[in-house]
């Protein structure tokens, strides 16, 4: 299973798939970055500020929503709240099956087909 299939699916996910990178193995090159990609977990409300600070910073967040069900009341209101910062910043949104949502900043669009491959 390839890298991007662990980050958006595809596939059963446990903890033993992840392995924890040490920073200091890498240069200082990579955080000139201008766009970051954020990972995030939402399990109430609060948790959408940080990722509303990093969209209108110009970066892309994919939040982990596996608390919430789709028909939850609360996961309603926080995707209607992200669905407009989206629409503010000239950015995408997009809820992966029923455990992510993936937000990208202005200039950042969402292919809604797969890749074949």
């Amino acid at each position: 299973m390839g890298l991007m299939s662990k980050l958006l699916g595809g596939g059963d996910r446990n903890t033993g798939d992840y392995v924890e990178l040490d920073i200091d193995d890498f240069d200082d090159a990579g955080t000139s970055a201008g766009t970051q990609v954020h990972i995030a977990t939402i399990g109430d409300k609060g948790d959408v500020i940080p990722i509303k600070d990093a969209v209108y910073d110009g970066d892309m967040v994919v939040a982990d929503i596996t608390r919430h069900t789709t028909t939850d009341r609360t996961m309603e209101h926080i995707s209607d709240e992200l669905k407009q910062v989206a629409d503010e910043v000239g950015g995408d949104i997009i809820q992966k099956d029923d455990d992510q949502l993936i937000i990208t900043p202005g200039g950042v669009g969402i292919s809604r087909e797969k890749l074949d491959g």
